[in-house]
């Protein structure tokens, strides 16, 4: 279990962490994407439910 760990904490060492800068600009990219097919699903749904209700 300890080489399993040491050889964890080697590895995270390698990984490139993102500045500050670059993790906000990924979070917005991430929000305005979520938000966009949120809307997209509700405008199908509303759209599909109107149809139903015309049949």
């Amino acid at each position: 279990m300890f080489k399993f760990l040491k050889n964890v904490s080697r590895e995270m060492k390698k990984v490139s962490w993102p500045t500050g800068k670059e993790l906000r600009s990924y979070t917005v990219i991430v929000l305005t994407t979520v938000i966009l097919i949120a809307i997209f699903f509700f405008i199908v749904d509303f759209g599909i439910s109107q149809l139903l209700e015309l049949l």
